[in-house]
């Protein structure tokens, strides 16, 4: 690659030789990365990639736009919803179960 050049990985962490990126990041070999998915996630908090300054990383949410969270979180409303519902029609919120709801489907 140029040394001008910037990769970007928003695919798949092990595509991209890790160790090799860091090494040319480092040494200046290219000018940049940006990557949304790494070898292991979360990224360590002590992994180059954190400090590295010609690095953009972000937590695997590269591919979200404002649209998509709104709707990602739309819909995740609307199935609670509709959880609740169905396991609690007419009933008042205090009179729900205090323990965990999420045991009850184990």
């Amino acid at each position: 690659m140029k040394p001008t050049a910037c990769l970007i990985n928003a695919s798949r962490g092990p595509i991209v030789d890790e160790q090799a990126l860091i090494s040319a990041l480092t040494n200046k070999h290219i000018a940049g990365a940006a990557i949304d998915v790494f070898d292991i996630e979360p990224l360590p908090p002590s992994h180059p990639f954190r400090t590295l300054d010609n690095v953009l990383a972000t937590p695997h949410i590269g591919y979200v736009s404002d649209g998509l969270y709104k709707t990602f979180y739309e819909d995740t409303v609307s199935n609670i919803r509709r959880w609740l519902d169905t396991h609690y029609a007419g009933q008042e919120m205090e009179s729900w179960p205090t323990t965990s709801l999420a045991s009850r489907s184990r």
